[in-house]
């Protein structure tokens, strides 16, 4: 039987296939001359056909950037889609005149990655929390579950993504071990204390788990409201009426956050924009952000940013560049200030950890192995949070795109085989 592993991811996804011989491949994905096992989780719609019979298009991955970069003032580019699902407030979206559900979109974008519905296994990763400040959980799994659905797979099994990742890391392990696993994402950041014990009837024993609704994503919002959002009208003045008031803060909010950003393209919003811009200190700051807006620049401006988070991993700071039309920057960050942004965050990723500690019932030095998956372990204050509480020799990390979806498979043919997993200890990974 065909075991196939989705890691359906805010940023990036990732879809593994259980081989004969029991390894785990990438599904691979033809673009140009190039193939691709890691795709980004986007969506691109445009209108095909004249101006009497429109025909709405679309393209996922790659080709949704493609398609967007090609023509942006004429199409609409669709990011993070999985930071909605445990938000009861988003239930649909109008796109050129044709209305869908979350699922649906998200059904579309899976139909896309996955292989054709047939007889086989499929095991999709979640969460420990879904992102957003009052997200609900038990929401988020049934909507996924439905978007799976709208994909053409009415029968889905559900793995904890940092579960997953153990599956993957336990393979190494030789002798019995208790393992902090920490899976980071572009939303959200998920902890999972793990008993592993090869060779036994229950090598995997689930302790402990939480997470919670920051990662790459957030990360990345520090940046653009610290750099960028101060250029076009952060923290400045309007005057309505002869009395100096802030421009409204939550412009901002919603810019730096790279999937709400195509949201503030509603006409009443942008009208906003505009009558602030009228009367404020510095007008030409406010039309720089309406540009933004307007000529849908939010994919270039955090692709930049992104690069920029990534080359501080590796440098003590990195150049910013970005310009549109008559709004330029260039500006040095240092790793400090990164860090600096960042700090609260870093703050309550550590009370995550405590959370899941808790839950296991144990201390820290009760904890074996760490080992860390995902782009934003690689953010050197992540990684140095584990190494001050669990020494360096403890942490490791690998497979950071690709180890979930790898994981995710390995559960499959447990599950199926039916004598790896107790009944009990499935019950545990699937909540």
């Amino acid at each position: 039987m065909t075991i196939i592993g989705v890691d359906f991811g805010t940023t990036n996804s990732v879809v593994t296939l259980l081989q004969p011989d029991g390894s785990v491949s990438t599904m691979r994905h033809a673009f140009g001359s190039a193939e691709l096992d890691v795709i980004r989780s986007v969506l691109c719609f445009w209108n095909d056909g004249d101006h009497r019979h429109h025909v709405l298009r679309h393209a996922a991955g790659p080709a949704a950037i493609e398609a967007y970069l090609d023509d942006p003032l004429e199409s609409r580019l669709m990011m993070s889609l999985k930071s909605y699902l445990a938000q009861r407030s988003f239930t649909e979206t109008r796109v050129f005149g044709r209305t869908f559900t979350l699922e649906a979109l998200i059904g579309l974008f899976l139909r896309e990655v996955l292989p054709k519905p047939r007889s086989a296994v499929l095991v999709a990763g979640r969460p420990v929390k879904f992102a957003g400040d009052s997200a609900d959980d038990a929401f988020g799994e049934q909507r996924l579950r439905s978007a799976y659905a709208a994909a053409g797979w009415s029968s889905v099994d559900t793995a904890l993504e940092p579960e997953a990742a153990g599956y993957r890391f336990a393979r190494g392990l030789s002798a019995p071990a208790t393992v902090l696993i920490g899976d980071f994402g572009g939303g959200t950041s998920d902890f999972s204390v793990l008993r592993f014990e090869p060779g036994s009837n229950r090598p995997v024993q689930p302790l402990g788990h939480a997470g919670i609704g920051i990662a790459g994503d957030t990360f990345d919002y520090r940046i653009v409201d610290n750099v960028v959002s101060p250029r076009l009208g952060k923290g400045t003045t309007y005057r309505p009426g002869g009395t100096d008031l802030p421009v409204p803060p939550e412009y901002y909010s919603s810019f730096a956050r790279w999937h709400r950003l195509s949201l503030m393209r509603a006409p009443k919003t942008m009208r906003d924009i505009e009558a602030v811009a009228r009367t404020a200190l510095y007008p030409d700051r406010l039309r720089a952000l309406l540009k933004l807006i307007r000529d849908e620049l939010g994919y270039e401006l955090y692709r930049t940013v992104s690069g920029v988070k990534a080359e501080m991993s590796r440098a003590d700071s990195a150049v910013l560049r970005f310009s549109h039309a008559d709004f330029a920057i260039e500006e040095t960050i240092a790793r400090r200030d990164f860090e600096h942004w960042i700090a609260p965050d870093i703050a309550r990723i550590a009370a995550t950890v405590d959370s899941a500690l808790g839950e296991a019932g144990l201390a820290e030095d009760a904890i074996d192995r760490v080992f860390l998956t995902g782009g934003t372990s690689l953010v050197p204050a992540v990684r140095g949070l584990f190494t001050s509480r669990f020494g360096a020799a403890r942490v490791t990390g690998g497979g950071e795109f690709v180890s979930v979806a790898e994981g995710l498979a390995l559960i499959g043919r447990d599950r199926t085989q039916g004598t790896k997993v107790s009944s009990r200890n499935t019950a545990k990974i699937t909540r």
